[in-house]
């Protein structure tokens, strides 16, 4: 099922969503809705002993749902920018109601508990968090305020060791799952010039420079290494196009990706098939196809000529691929994959 169906392919990859139908909104909002608050199954971490394991809504009240901590944040965002986005949202009263409840200052001093050591969910959690909070400030809204006042001090806590023990690293991580580097340099450098933080913005690019400006001869075709819901490739150089100047990222491009700037139709990936699998886990393939899709359409736009058509061909493919099997009952996908899908088609939308 693909609810998000056109024919157009200029509307499909824009990023911005103006064209979605109430339906389609209210599609996209099911099943986070659903996840926000479903505190089982859930991923487990490593046990040092065996006293006092709480559940998952005690240790973390606010982010409970969704399976993991991070698609319980994202899943935030993509409720959140809906409300935002879309006026007279089918669902807006049942999604502030699902929120609000969890949105308290006691249970934000819960959350805060699990930053005491600095390595939570770094840097993938703490790079959708920040997200969420940009998007709240944009957000001219008297709840949505309210809410981005009482999660504040988580705020600061993960900015603070974003800055401190992220864009300090030595060196990025170049895999295609939660430690990926590049996505997560761009969802804070997104945070930062939203909020209206030069510093941390200016920050985020130094960092991106020195991971990744003197990369070159990308193996492209290796991906996906594992079972990968990113592309290292391809993040990175949608992160660069955005922290190259003028003149820099064409030849970067082209240094980076050969094979792609002289022959990108042999040289572009495919969409990656969707298996069967006991745990779940191919659905990551879902995933990458829809990041593929964005990180192409975007580098489609900033280059010229044949390569462009080419980049922008691929992200329809990897687009439709992606959203026919995004929409899914199994809830190893349906926990997180809607987050994707509603970033792919607003990423640009109301900035």
């Amino acid at each position: 099922m693909n609810p998000l169906e056109v024919t157009d392919t200029e509307t499909l990859l824009s990023g911005r969503g103006g064209w979605l139908t109430s339906e389609v909104v209210e599609t996209l909002a099911r099943y986070p809705l659903e996840s926000v608050d479903t505190e089982f199954p859930h991923h487990g971490r490593a046990v040092d002993s065996p006293e006092g394991n709480p559940r998952p809504a005690e240790r973390s009240p606010v982010f409970y749902g969704c399976y993991d901590w991070h698609s319980a944040v994202h899943s935030h965002w993509c409720l959140v920018r809906q409300l935002r986005l879309f006026d007279g949202h089918p669902d807006g009263a049942e999604i502030r109601r699902s929120i609000d409840d969890r949105v308290t200052a006691a249970n934000v001093e819960t959350e805060l508990e699990q930053f005491e050591g600095g390595g939570f969910e770094n840097p993938y959690g703490w790079a959708w968090f920040l997200r969420l909070a940009a998007e709240l400030d944009a957000w001219d809204d008297p709840q949505g305020a309210e809410w981005r006042a009482t999660l504040a001090p988580l705020e600061e806590r993960i900015r603070d060791l974003t800055r401190s023990e992220f864009l300090t690293q030595e060196r990025p991580f170049r895999v295609g799952t939660h430690h990926n580097s590049a996505f997560a340099l761009g969802a804070v450098l997104d945070y930062a010039t939203g909020v209206g933080d030069g510093d941390l913005a200016a920050e985020t690019r130094e960092t991106a420079r020195r991971f990744y400006a003197e990369d070159t001869d990308y193996p492209l075709g290796y991906e996906p290494l594992s079972w990968d819901f990113l592309s290292p490739a391809l993040t990175e150089a949608s992160l660069m196009q955005r922290v190259l100047d003028d003149g820099e990222f064409e030849p970067w491009f082209e240094s980076f990706l050969p094979d792609v700037a002289e022959r990108p139709r042999e040289a572009l990936p495919e969409p990656v098939a969707v298996e069967d699998d006991e745990d779940g886990v191919a659905l990551h393939f879902v995933g990458l196809n829809l990041a593929r899709a964005w990180c192409l359409a975007d580098l489609a736009v900033a280059l010229d000529g044949p390569t462009a058509t080419v980049l922008e061909a691929s992200a329809r493919d990897h687009a439709e691929a992606g959203l026919r099997e995004a929409f899914t009952d199994d809830y190893d996908g349906a926990h997180w994959l809607s987050s994707f899908v509603l970033y792919l088609v607003t990423r640009h939308h109301g900035a």
